[in-house]
């Protein structure tokens, strides 16, 4: 039987990585394997902040764009600095970025207790379209919000 290969880590997927054990609890962290894995993907976008921690970006944003569509897979700012207006930066940025490439529509999931997210989406034009029951490991739900560009 042959092993699979492993896909090599990127210092890239690394960061990103790193951001996100930052900026979320352990049960919804992503760790430099996923981040990899998401960078490979066809269709990905990724937006970084200009705004640097210690020599690296403070946040990030992937999304990943299928025909007039795009989905923000995941979104997270160093706590450290947090409300600076880097997040609404790197949303505006990625809606864009996406719409440039002609996404006329943008999708997320955001926890439904995760008021902070809840108030940026809105204020970014995010209206609520579903609800994903028990969406995240540690049974949260998942508000389902879309921006039509």
């Amino acid at each position: 039987m042959n092993p699979v290969p492993l896909v090599p880590i990127t210092p890239y997927a690394a960061m990103l990585a790193r951001i996100h054990a930052a900026a979320f609890a352990p049960l919804h962290r992503w760790d430099a394997r996923a981040m990899q894995a998401l960078i490979d993907m066809p269709g990905v976008l990724t937006v970084l902040a200009p705004e640097e921690l210690d020599g690296e970006a403070s946040g990030f944003i992937m999304a990943r764009m299928i025909g007039d569509e795009a989905e923000i897979l995941t979104f997270a700012v160093d706590p450290v600095c947090q409300r600076r207006g880097i997040g609404r930066d790197l949303l505006a940025r990625c809606v864009r970025q996406a719409a440039s490439a002609g996404v006329v529509s943008v999708f997320l999931e955001v926890a439904r207790d995760n008021a902070g997210a809840l108030g940026l989406y809105h204020a970014a034009g995010f209206a609520p379209v579903g609800l994903r029951r028990n969406y995240y490991p540690d049974g949260t739900d998942a508000c389902v919000m879309q921006l039509r560009i």
